[in-house]
């Protein structure tokens, strides 16, 4: 079962976080505290089964395209890890995600450790 998120989300300072239902750009992160953020998963990683159980995913902006087309800049981006898990169902490259959850500052980019979740699409396979 996915957990759901509520409408709106306060930002750190006390009011709402932006004006589209509490949902932070990726672009305008915090250096750390409760936000909602959403985009599409970019990729995911698995870790090999002899290291502790972990499973990330990397989050892109929707409106700054998809990455690799020629000439645009790297949309910014959120790590979000599941600890003590291999994997979860539904996390999968493609898929349009809802995020919440305590963002720390990671030293190539923002993470958040066991988010809360909404998938709300997935990419069809052809």
């Amino acid at each position: 079962m996915v957990p759901k998120l509520p409408r709106s989300a306060e930002s750190p300072e006390g009011g709402t976080a932006t004006a589209s239902g509490g949902i932070t750009p990726l672009g305008k992160l915090p250096d750390r505290g409760r936000v909602m953020c959403q985009g599409h998963i970019e990729s995911v990683t698995f870790v090999p089964a002899d290291r502790t159980a972990e499973f990330s995913a990397i989050v892109a902006e929707d409106d700054a395209g998809r990455p690799g087309a020629p000439g645009q800049r790297r949309p910014p981006r959120l790590r979000i890890v599941w600890l003590g898990r291999r994997r979860v169902p539904g996390i999968e490259a493609g898929a349009e995600i809802r995020v919440e959850g305590m963002l720390a500052r990671g030293k190539d980019m923002p993470t958040i450790f066991n988010p809360r979740y909404e998938i709300l699409s997935r990419q069809e396979n052809e």
